[in-house]
């Protein structure tokens, strides 16, 4: 399987990568996945590009299709102004123009980093309407990491539990192929939240 981290961090180097990199160690293990990291942040001037002739430029294209073939995504944003980066938000924007099924029923942990704890609710009030309205599948638990969180034990015990649910759904989309000429097993999506909670 494959997974796929979107980490929009501005510096080298960059609380929002370390947050992206603690979340894909602590899924690719259960998940048995091979770990891609797509950098925003080198992909900048691409972007601005795309809005203006419409056109990705190659390496944008190449993150465009390691996003949409990925098996499960990581996405981590520094918060500005109270809600995500333009960069990202600019990102998912030329994602979505460029094919707006790309993130249709893929299973999605969303991320972001902060000065400050009372942000926190950026994750509730930016990203997860945000990625609901792409179609993805946004696991229960998403982490916050203000400047505050780093050493502390609270950090640890929620980047466990959102990659845990990642790797849940995950490995539970890649064990419902079935054989040729069998219609898969379609499960709702309030019934695999369920069965998320319950496990954890």
């Amino acid at each position: 399987m494959k997974l796929v981290v979107v980490s929009a961090g501005l510096s080298v180097p960059s609380s929002t990568r370390l947050l992206a990199d603690r979340l894909a160690a602590a899924t690719a293990g259960p998940a048995s996945a091979e770990v891609q990291v797509v950098e925003l942040r080198d992909l900048a001037v691409e972007i601005a590009h795309n809005f203006t002739n419409g056109f990705p430029g190659r390496a944008l294209s190449a993150a465009f299709d390691a996003v949409t073939g990925a098996d499960g995504l990581i996405v981590v944003t520094p918060v500005f102004s109270a809600s995500y980066s333009g960069l990202f938000k600019s990102f998912f924007d030329t994602l979505s123009v460029s094919d707006p099924d790309a993130l249709a029923g893929k299973p999605v942990l969303i991320a972001a980093t902060g000065g400050t704890a009372r942000h926190s609710l950026v994750l509730d009030h930016a990203l997860r309407p945000l990625f609901a309205y792409l179609k993805a599948v946004v696991v229960p638990t998403g982490v916050y990491a203000a400047s505050e969180d780093w050493g502390a034990g609270g950090l640890d015990g929620r980047i466990e539990r959102a990659a845990g649910e990642l790797a849940a759904l995950m490995r539970g989309l890649s064990n419902t192929a079935e054989p040729a000429g069998r219609e898969p097993e379609v499960v709702p999506f309030e019934e695999r939240l369920a069965a998320l909670r319950t496990a954890g």
